[in-house]
C-alpha cells in the first residue's frame, strides 16, 4: 500500500459512521486520507460534516438517472476523480449494481447492524430481540453481489439486555460501529487486511468466516 490510502466514502444520511472515520484519521500514524464524501441525497447531515472537516464532497441524485446502472456508471465516474484505493459505505442506502462491485472488487467494505448472517436487510434491532436473541452486533464485511453476504472482516458483539428497545440496543450497536469501522478502514490503508481468493485476510493469514471477534 501507498504511504497514504485514498478513501471515498458514500453517505445517505446523519453520517455518524462517517464521522467516527473522520476522527480517526486526523491521526498522523493512520494512513487513510479521505478523499472525498459523495451522497446521493442532497440533504445528507454527512455532507455537513464532511465540509467540515475540509473534505470534497459531491451529491449525486439517483432520482435524476434512468434507472440504477446509469447512476451506477456516473458514481463510478464521480468516485474513480479521486483514485481511490478503498470505497466505504457508510449508510449508502442503494443496491448496487454487480458492474459497479465487480469494479471495486476487493476494496469495497460495507458496515451491517447485526451479526451477519443473522438479519440481513432493514430492522435488525427490531428482529433480534423478536427472535429473543441473548448477542446482537454490527459486522464490517467486504462488499459482493450477495446483499451483506460478503467476506467478514470484523464483529462486535453486544449482550442484548433485559427490557431493551431497538432504540436502546441500537444506540449501543452503534457505539460499536464507531470502533470497528475506523479499526478496518486502518487495517486496510496499512496493507494488513485483504480480500483473498477464499475469503478476508488479516496480516497474510485468513480470518475465520465470522470475522475477527470483538467482545464488549
Amino acid at each position: 500500500m501507498t504511504a497514504r490510502c485514498n478513501v471515498v466514502v458514500l453517505i445517505s444520511g446523519s453520517g455518524s459512521n462517517l464521522q467516527a472515520l473522520i476522527d480517526s484519521t486526523r491521526s498522523d500514524d493512520n494512513p487513510a486520507r479521505i478523499r472525498a464524501v459523495i451522497s446521493n441525497r442532497g440533504d445528507a447531515y454527512g455532507l455537513t460534516r464532511a465540509q467540515n472537516a475540509g473534505i470534497a464532497t459531491q451529491v449525486l441524485d439517483h432520482k435524476a438517472f434512468d434507472g440504477r446502472e446509469a447512476f451506477d456508471a456516473a458514481l463510478i465516474e464521480a468516485i474513480d476523480t479521486f483514485s481511490p484505493h478503498l470505497v466505504v459505505l457508510a449508510g449508502f442506502m442503494r443496491i448496487l449494481t454487480p458492474t459497479f462491485v465487480r469494479h471495486y472488487a476487493g476494496r469495497l467494505l460495507n458496515i451491517h447492524p447485526s451479526l451477519l448472517p443473522l438479519y440481513k436487510g432493514l430492522h435488525t434491532h427490531q428482529r433480534a430481540l423478536e427472535a429473543g436473541d441473548a448477542e446482537h452486533g454490527c459486522s464490517v464485511h467486504f462488499v459482493t453481489e450477495e446483499l451483506d453476504g460478503g467476506p467478514l472482516v470484523v464483529q462486535a458483539i453486544v449482550p442484548v439486555q433485559a427490557g431493551d428497545t431497538p432504540e436502546s440496543l441500537a444506540m449501543r450497536v452503534h457505539a460499536q460501529e464507531h470502533r470497528i469501522y475506523p479499526l478496518a478502514v486502518r487495517w486496510f490503508a496499512e496493507g494488513r487486511l485483504c480480500l483473498g481468493e477464499h475469503g478476508a485476510m488479516l496480516d497474510g493469514q485468513p480470518l475465520p468466516a465470522t470475522g475477527y471477534l470483538i467482545r464488549t
